[in-house]
């Protein structure tokens, strides 16, 4: 047998750890809303509270991530955000109240920060460069893997057993991919100490730029990743059954976008990053679309922009910034998720102003997506 590949065995543990931290433990929750609100375990705002206690967990473990990587280890951090994410799922099994699920809704979403701020960086130090932009599209592509992986198995698990059964067989399905990653962690050198009264290394120039159009697309992407599903069922009249469709090819299309992100950026550099917002231009502007058949082609290519962006803007930045791309993609990484917070916030205000009207979210979605296009393009 010929020796094992170190650089792609680290990439399939990280295509494990997101497809467990941000796929399932994410997004998992969101075919999980209704049947949370159907069942009775709460109401339909603490159902949505739940998902924006989640994103401020999220919020938190991306500052922190480079920080309990430097104090436990990268390893071992890794191990920590698996285990809380599994840990997270099987508490929440218990109907004991929305503080409860609060409390372990926003624990996944601090497992998924860190992970999410440590894992990318961490397989990428130990790939040779000319294949980085591929490993990162690998590890990325577990987002949408997951996303996939919960549109199938949650409606399964919610027939066959209830929900405290979905839970905890999400929870045992988080635990089967950290078994898998574990022997596979990536162990990168680690990064050395800043020496004190040094002054700061001043970011390359061009990464202000990157991570901005990083972050608007995240604003813009807000529309799409909270209201498809509502728009294929009430807005278009296809019902709950379409929801779940549209769910499943945001994943395929994440899981592609992924993929053919990394690669591209290897192949185009600075020029991956305008093509894939104008992916996410056309996605927004599908979305606005009155024939109901628009909807999944805005759903497929919601996911393959809005989730792919990700591998494209960390390739580019392991390019420019080297060694201290953990650094640098804990703060993008932050401020993707502190854009999406207050984008929420403001589009669920437009939503309920326009009597529950979409064309207001969705155009407001397309504008944010034209405003990281134009910054892209300044850079491209």
């Amino acid at each position: 047998m010929g020796k094992r590949n170190p650089s792609l065995s680290a990439a399939l543990a990280g295509a494990a750890a997101l497809c467990a931290v941000i796929g399932l433990a994410r997004f998992g929750y969101v075919p999980l809303f209704p049947a949370l609100v159907a069942a009775g375990w709460v109401g339909g705002g603490e159902a949505g509270a739940l998902g924006a206690v989640n994103f401020t967990g999220y919020l938190a473990g991306a500052l922190i991530g480079p920080r309990v990587g430097a104090r436990l280890g990268t390893r071992r951090a890794l191990d920590a955000g698996m285990g809380l994410a599994a840990l997270s799922f099987l508490a929440c099994a218990l109907h004991l109240g929305f503080p409860w699920l609060a409390l372990w809704r926003a624990a996944a979403g601090l497992a998924g920060g860190v992970t999410m701020a440590l894992i990318g960086p961490a397989v990428q130090a130990v790939t040779e460069p000319s294949r980085r932009g591929r490993a990162g599209g690998l590890v990325l592509g577990g987002v949408g893997s997951g996303v996939m992986l919960a549109s199938l198995l949650v409606p399964v698990l919610v027939g066959a057993g209830g929900l405290a059964a979905t839970w905890a067989g999400l929870g045992l399905a988080v635990a089967a991919l950290w078994a898998f990653a574990h022997p596979r962690w990536p162990d990168p050198p680690a990064l050395p100490r800043p020496v004190a009264g040094e002054a700061p290394v001043a970011a390359p120039a061009g990464v202000g730029m990157l991570v901005l159009a990083y972050t608007l697309s995240a604003a813009g992407m807000a529309a799409p990743m909270v209201y498809l599903g509502d728009l294929a069922a009430r807005g278009h009249g296809l019902g709950v059954a379409a929801a779940g469709l549209v769910w499943g090819l945001f994943g395929l299309g994440a899981l592609g976008g992924t993929l053919a992100g990394g690669l591209a950026t290897d192949r185009l550099g600075p020029r991956a990053m305008p093509l894939w917002l104008g992916v996410q231009v056309a996605a927004l502007a599908a979305a606005l679309l009155p024939h109901p058949a628009a909807v999944p082609l805005a759903s497929l290519l919601s996911g393959f922009s809005g989730v792919g962006i990700s591998a494209v803007a960390l390739a580019r930045l392991r390019s420019m910034t080297g060694p201290a791309t953990p650094r640098h993609w804990s703060r993008a990484t932050a401020l993707y998720a502190g854009a999406q917070a207050a984008t929420g916030y403001g589009l669920a205000w437009l939503f309920a102003l326009a009597g529950d009207a979409h064309a207001p979210v969705f155009l407001a979605g397309l504008l944010l997506s034209l405003a990281g296009l134009l910054v892209a393009l300044r850079r491209g």
